[in-house]
């Protein structure tokens, strides 16, 4: 093997670790060694890889011979010093230029960063070790969120995030091991007492409920407050797939609508909105609204149409069923301003004020449920793949079903 072995600072030993002529030596210093790893391709030069801090010759050898041998095998990597905070900005350049990302999913991976920072933001990279990512993980799942711990949600899309970085810096040499392979996400044992409450943590509004808040939007809600909550209740879409609904994904005799885009804004400012994708694949369908959603729909265009007369070139005019009438006509409203909205409704009907315009989504797949539906249907009617959520509601709702078949059968036998 090819190699050079030697003492720093120290000259009364040669490269065979044997004492030079008339020199007696009395040098501390550990052993390094210095070993040919390839050519560099930039320059065409010689690329050398050196080491030190070996007690001994042999020691050095040793750590040698295994870079040896990697290089022989084509396996070998020059780790690069770059430390975490750094490369994750490689990272995102990379993962944003990709092009099937959106900005929402960029803005989600960023904050799911900002959690792994603390603990690894200074270190260099080829330093961070299994041991030392696996204790972050159970550290966050502890501590994060101000002691609180963090939902198991946010700590699978930390692990993730956390999961695509190592592998990318794998794939471009800057280390050799991966500190993420073998780390999991902390599960807590949940109690009889949680399991037994799990159910109740969905808020949705029973069928009576919904009647009477969607009762008060008609009598005392804001303009364009009746037409919002009776679409998504009874169709079940986003609130930002509502928000940025066109006149022209509306098919008024056949009663459907086509969901295409959905809205996103995470500073509210009006003007700044931008138009994505849906939410996944599954997400972008057209589905079939009652007779009364169309209708109401279809009425309410009309004062669309008298707003557009009215601001003349001011309104921005994109087609949307229930823009804003106030500083910017014609924009889409918020998120924020339908939540608002129906937090002032829910006041007024004495109802859970917890509740928000997704709650309305949860109160379609529980009255679908209870109408007979099947879970796929439901699943496709919502643009879900899968969803725990949806699933959960639905064994709720259907479970008083399967007892009452139950009941129906014993009856049946004890007639016998």
């Amino acid at each position: 093997m090819k190699g050079y072995f030697y003492k720093p600072h120290c000259k009364c030993v040669d490269s065979n670790g044997k004492s030079k002529k008339d020199k007696k030596c009395n040098c501390g210093a550990s052993w390094s060694y210095m070993l040919d790893v390839g050519i560099n391709p930039k320059t065409g030069r010689r690329k050398q890889k050196k080491k030190g801090g070996f007690k001994s010759k042999g020691e050095a050898q040793d750590a040698a011979a295994l870079v040896y041998v990697e290089v022989n095998q084509g396996t070998y990597v020059e780790e690069e010093d770059i430390t975490f905070e750094d490369f994750t900005k490689t990272w995102l350049k990379i993962y944003e230029g990709t092009g099937n990302v959106k900005i929402s999913t960029v803005r989600v991976r960023k904050h799911e960063i900002s959690k792994l920072m603390p603990y690894f933001a200074k270190l260099k990279m080829k330093t961070i070790t299994r041991l030392q990512y696996q204790n972050a993980l159970d550290d966050l799942k502890s501590n994060g969120n101000k002691g609180k711990g963090y939902a198991e949600s946010t700590m699978d899309g930390v692990h993730s995030t956390g999961g695509m970085i190592f592998e990318k810096a794998i794939e471009l040499g800057v280390i050799k091991n991966d500190p993420t392979q073998y780390a999991y996400v902390p599960k807590v044992q949940k109690t009889v007492d949680q399991l037994e409450q799990q159910d109740k943590k969905v808020k949705y509004l029973e069928k009576e409920e919904l009647a009477h808040f969607l009762k008060t939007a008609k009598e005392k809600g804001l303009d364009g407050d009746y037409e919002t909550f009776l679409t998504l209740a009874y169709t079940g879409m986003r609130v930002g797939e509502f928000a940025v609904l066109r006149a022209s994904d509306w098919d008024f005799d056949e009663h459907t609508v086509s969901i295409t885009k959905t809205y996103y804004n995470p500073t509210n400012n009006m003007v700044e909105y931008k138009l994505l994708t849906p939410k996944t694949t599954t997400s972008a369908r057209t589905i079939e609204a009652d007779a009364l959603v169309t209708d109401t729909i279809k009425n309410y265009l009309n004062s669309v149409e008298s707003l557009k007369i009215f601001h003349g070139e001011r309104y921005y005019d994109k087609g949307y069923i229930l823009p804003s009438r106030g500083k910017h006509p014609g924009y889409p409203r918020t998120i924020k301003q339908y939540e608002l909205r129906m937090a002032r409704l829910l006041k007024l009907a004495e109802l859970n004020e917890e509740l928000t315009p997704h709650s309305l989504r949860h109160t379609h797949v529980s009255l679908l449920a209870e109408a007979g539906a099947e879970l796929h249907e439901i699943m496709d009617r919502l643009g879900h793949k899968d969803d725990d959520t949806t699933e959960q509601i639905y064994l709720h709702v259907t479970k008083t079903k399967k007892k009452e078949a139950s009941r129906k059968f014993a009856e049946l036998m004890r007639g016998l």
